[in-house]
């Protein structure tokens, strides 16, 4: 038996060809597609007796394979393609050529290239039966009437059966100009091709795609569905910055990219992006992630809509907006944004707070309404009141993304830790950036980090909640250097663990800003040994200037000796009352120099 797969030109046909009609070699044919998970043929196909040559006719030797080779790069040339752009097209549309290929063996094998030379070459007066193997490929090829592009399309990594429909947008094109589109195209939106670019243009589509809630117009499906194509290959999203794969799913889904102007449109989109202050890498990357753009008016809708933008937000912010969203060119997320005023102006958020946050995480302009409140209810659960919930959406806006679900596995991880609901809600207030975080890939991991340096288990709850920002900083570049310059000032391991346990904000503390300073003030200046640290961590935590150099100066002047806690803790009442009868006055009043503030203020500039 033989399974033949015949293409009759000019349009691709499927015939099935065995070597007996009998209702035996049927079964065994239907037998052979289910072995190999392939669909069963329509009853329509025909089941042919033994009068064809050999299946092994289809397998060609060297030197007829390269005969069909360059009757295609002859014929891409013709159609205005160069040399090296012919030899590279014909070498990489495998599938084209074995369409042609099998045409020209079907005629061979049926003698009938006298009929159907009289219906397409009569007037030329060519005789094609006569002709060698290499000019029947020329000719049946020439006679598909794709003018080069069929293959063209294929080379580019587009399916041979996506490739003959988008063939038909293109018969008033070129090959030339089509070559000179893709050449543009590739070069504007592949010009980063380095795996950062990559991952960034990948993960972001991703990002857009998890936080649309809101109903899609048509330019957002379009994009939805590209995304889908690519998420479905080896790899997903995050190789859509990588143009040997999304560059034909691109063409597949947006066929009329190719019908756009290079002159009068491709590089004036371009060219207004890039003069807004888009970097050139970002261009792409908008485009990518949003490519119904492509289509956009440039003049009457891209510039007019960025010109709308700007009356909202900051000028310069707008470029990383365009970046960050590339959806908020879409006329219907543009129009989520007076529905999103409105929910805000109900709870009694100012419009400034509400325009700072979508500045910041401009996803916010693809949520629905109900997914905003599913977002308040959690919120509403941990007893944060509307009043502080202006503070909460200005440090961390993207917590309006986070589902439920994400929301909640931060709650359960923090109860782990022996935080109670209240807690809970004061360290959403605190810190809401620890409720953005992954549960696995960063919240757990510092807690690990510390119980590896050597802390106790038991003690991470006493920890982490003295000082529950640890939980987001790098351990990398910040907890492992500064426990490691603890210990190689020469304080044993084992006390460092103590020192944190006791005052864990020790860990926020930048090394060159603030521990080296007082350091060497206590060291050089005051001349107190290390164990005084060691028994009193909190020391760092007070200012420097206006509170640890005054006291210790007057303690000086006084010749009194103290330890640091009993120097330091006292109120400025007290530590007057105790040193400084008669003269309290000299020492400045600096209550707002307590430990409390004197954290918080290094952790706002730590932050920022």
């Amino acid at each position: 038996m033989a399974i033949r797969l015949l293409h009759q030109a000019p349009t691709l046909t499927l015939s099935l060809t065995l070597l007996s009609p009998s209702n035996h070699h049927r079964s065994k044919f239907l037998h052979l597609f289910s072995l190999h998970n392939t669909p069963i043929p329509p009853l329509s196909y025909k089941f042919k007796p033994h009068n064809i040559l050999p299946v092994q006719c289809f397998s060609l030797n060297g030197e007829l394979r390269n005969e069909a080779h360059e009757a295609i790069v002859s014929l891409l040339i013709e159609h205005g393609a160069s040399e090296e752009d012919a030899i590279f097209i014909a070498s990489n549309s495998p599938n084209y050529l074995q369409m042609i290929l099998d045409s020209v063996h079907e005629l061979d094998e049926l003698g009938l290239w006298d009929s159907w030379n009289n219906g397409l070459f009569k007037q030329e007066g060519i005789e094609i039966s006569g002709l060698g193997f290499g000019k029947k490929v020329y000719y049946m090829a020439k006679c598909k009437g794709d003018k080069g592009i069929l293959p063209f399309l294929e080379s580019l990594g587009v399916k041979l059966s996506s490739a003959k429909v988008i063939v038909s947008y293109l018969q008033s094109d070129t090959l030339p100009n089509l070559l000179n589109k893709v050449q543009f195209l590739k070069e504007g939106l592949f010009c980063g091709d380095t795996d950062t670019y990559k991952k960034y243009t990948g993960r972001n589509a991703k990002r857009m795609m998890v936080n649309l809630s809101i109903q899609a117009d048509e330019d957002i499906q379009s994009t939805l569905s590209f995304f889908q194509k690519m998420d479905a290959r080896h790899g997903g999203l995050e190789i859509l910055g990588c143009g040997r794969v999304s560059f034909p799913l691109l063409i597949e889904s947006f066929p009329r990219l190719l019908l756009c102007s290079v002159e009068n449109h491709l590089q004036h989109l371009f060219e207004l992006l890039a003069s807004i202050g888009v970097p050139r890498d970002d261009v792409a990357s908008i485009l990518l992630c949003f490519p119904p753009a492509f289509f956009y008016d440039v003049q009457k809708t891209i510039k007019l809509r960025i010109s709308a933008l700007e009356k909202v937000w900051d000028k310069k912010e707008i470029p990383r907006m365009l970046v960050k969203y590339p959806w908020i060119l879409s006329a219907c997320i543009l129009a989520n944004y007076n529905q999103i005023l409105r929910f805000f102006f109900k709870l009694k958020v100012p419009k400034r707070d509400v325009d700072a946050a979508i500045q910041s995480w401009p996803h916010i302009l693809g949520l629905s309404l109900q997914r905003l409140n599913r977002a308040l209810d959690c919120f509403s659960e941990l007893s944060v009141s509307k009043q502080r919930l202006v503070p909460v959406i200005t440090k961390s806006p993207q917590l309006l993304l986070r589902k439920p679900s994400e929301f909640s596995e931060v709650v359960l991880f923090l109860e782990e830790l022996e935080f109670d609901h209240p807690t809970i809600g004061k360290t959403l207030c605190r810190y809401p950036k620890i409720f953005a975080a992954s549960v696995e890939n960063t919240l757990r991991r510092k807690i690990k980090f510390l119980i590896d340096f050597g802390f106790s288990n038991e003690h991470m709850p006493r920890i982490v909640r003295k000082y529950p920002e640890l939980l987001v900083l790098d351990p990398d570049k910040t907890l492992h250097p500064r426990l490691k310059y603890l210990i190689s000032i020469g304080i044993p391991k084992w006390k460092v663990c103590s020192m944190v346990h006791r005052f864990s904000p020790l860990l926020g503390y930048s090394i060159e800003n603030v521990i080296k300073p007082k350091l060497k003030f206590l060291l050089n200046t005051m001349r107190k040994p290390l164990r005084e640290i060691v028994i009193y961590p909190r020391y760092f935590s007070y200012s420097l200037e206006k509170k640890i150099k005054p006291r210790y100066f007057i303690l000086k002047q006084r010749n009194a000796e103290c330890n640091l806690e009993k120097m330091l803790y006292k109120s400025d009442d007290d530590f007057a009352e105790e040193f400084m009868s008669f003269d309290r006055l000299l020492l400045v009043p600096n209550k707002i120099d307590s430990g409390e503030r004197g954290r918080g203020e290094y952790f706002e500039n730590e932050i920022n």
